[in-house]
């Protein structure tokens, strides 16, 4: 007979390993399934986030970075650094090793808090009971009080443009290219495509962007969406919006691409071509048949708001429900879940998850946009500061983009920060932390920031809400 659990996690990226490590914290006899193989053969964990998803992209992002930086902009610091260049399979290797080093502390992580890793694709069978097929083809069924489904998913693929090893890749495979493609075609302006155009534009790729929608970055405010899109066209990325692919063809070492768009019918012809359309759940397999939970049409498990499924001790969490596919979600599902199942209170405010696209600038966001709030009848004032006036900013050669605060116009609660600049990514925290407090924007307004910071333009666009910045001159309100 197999060990019985507390508590056993399918899945080990970031909402089923936090969600382990939570429920070992608080005394639960946990174990943790991961099937996910490594480039060394062996199982690792951290899922997507850390194999093929939201670090090694960053490593990337980064070292590309400091390449266009040392290329371009050293000068006007009076650094001179010469001819430089990119290593691309060093810089691969890099990468690498960062994934080496993040899975194993995981691994690290279950010993130091008694978590029991278990090795193989885990499957969940009628009785409390999951069924563990190991890689050597061995099944073996272990008893569970508690069952978290934290599964994940993958990348959607689409008809028109059908994986072609090396030359049509989705999102794992933009992380391998071993060179610089000169002609890489992006289907997709969503986070992973402006992510991933970016790292290879800046290395010295001629980059299209196709995507499908009319808007760009319709989840973003206008303003700040506007800002982004007008600045990722100077730095080279071709954009095109209302480009529905309809066909592609591979040709050698080439890949012809057909689209659609107000121009009628288009072709181009790329070196490499990554499709970025969105990641789908990763639940088939994972619920047996004859068990009751409930799955909608794609795949999503139905869950209430504390990530219960409609059969009792079964939670799910992460990308494989509803709501936004990120690995902070995730992670903030897993341990209230894992609160919940030790008898604890808990709840997560999904109202305040931020959202950051790791151009650069970066791109950040939490709450609604000015037109989310107006179309639902929400008079609002608004408040606005370019980096352009920074002296830190200024400092660090980085003065393009914004911050903007959307506030309640009645109450002064706010109910967005979107910002495009340096660092947005960590500054969208004060917005995060605002909103989840149900501060006002005069509650930013009087809070003392340090100085000279990149976040004292949230500051002074808290108080340009009143039209009270310090900084620049301000709007005169309309009578």
């Amino acid at each position: 007979m197999a060990d019985k659990f507390d508590v056993i996690v399918i899945g080990a990226g970031p909402g089923g390993y936090v969600a382990a490590i939570r429920a070992a914290q608080l005394g639960l006899k946990t174990a943790c399934v991961e099937k996910w193989i490594g480039k060394e053969g062996n199982v690792v964990h951290g899922g997507t986030c850390l194999n093929v998803g939201c670090i090694p992209s960053k490593a990337l992002l980064e070292a590309s970075h400091k390449f266009v930086e040392a290329k371009h902009d050293f000068d006007d610091m009076g650094i001179e650094a010469g001819d430089v260049t990119m290593d691309v399979k060093k810089m691969m290797a890099r990468k690498d090793k960062i994934v080496k080093n993040l899975t194993g502390g995981i691994s690290g992580l279950f010993k130091a808090n008694g978590v029991t890793a278990i090795e193989g694709t885990g499957k969940v069978v009628s009785g409390k009971q999951v069924e563990v097929t190991a890689l050597d083809g061995n099944t073996t069924t272990y008893d569970a009080e508690n069952i978290v489904v934290a599964a994940g998913s993958v990348p959607v693929e689409i008809p028109p443009t059908p994986l072609t090893e090396g030359l049509i890749v989705d999102s794992t495979g933009a992380l391998e290219f071993q060179e610089t493609p000169k002609r890489l075609g992006v289907i997709g302006a969503g986070v992973i495509g402006l992510e991933l155009g970016s790292v290879w534009s800046r290395l010295g790729s001629e980059v299209t962007v196709l995507e499908a929608m009319d808007s760009f970055l319709p989840m973003v405010d206008t303003a700040i969406a506007k800002e982004t899109q007008k600045l990722l066209k100077k730095q080279g990325l071709d954009i095109k919006l209302g480009a529905r692919v309809t066909g592609s063809e591979a040709k050698g070492e080439e890949v012809v691409v057909k689209y659609t768009d107000s121009n009628g019918e288009q072709e181009m012809t790329f070196d490499k071509l990554i499709v970025c359309v969105g990641r789908r759940p990763y639940t088939k397999g994972v619920i047996a048949d004859g068990v009751s939970v409930e799955l909608d049409e794609r795949g999503f498990i139905f869950v209430d708001d504390q990530c219960r499924t409609n059969v009792p001790g079964v939670y799910a969490i992460g990308d494989c429900v509803r709501g936004p596919m990120l690995a902070h979600k995730a992670s903030e599902e897993g341990i209230m879940v894992a609160d919940i199942i030790a008898g604890h209170k808990a709840e997560m405010n999904y109202d305040t998850i931020p959202n950051v696209i790791y151009t650069f600038p970066e791109v950040a966001w939490v709450g609604m946009t000015e037109q989310d709030a107006k179309a639902k009848g929400i008079e609002v004032k608004t408040g606005s500061f370019p980096f352009a006036a920074s002296g830190r900013a200024m400092a660090n050669n980085a003065t393009e983009g914004s911050a903007k605060i959307i506030a309640d116009a009645e109450t002064d609660r706010i109910l967005g920060m979107h910002i495009v600049g340096q660092h947005a990514g960590e500054m969208i925290a004060q917005g995060v932390i605002a909103m989840e407090f149900g501060s006002s924007a005069e509650d930013l307004a009087l809070t003392c920031y340090a100085h000279p910071t990149m976040s004292e333009a949230v500051h002074e666009a808290a108080l340009a809400v009143e039209g009270h910045a310090i900084h620049m001159a301000n709007r005169k309100k309309r009578k």
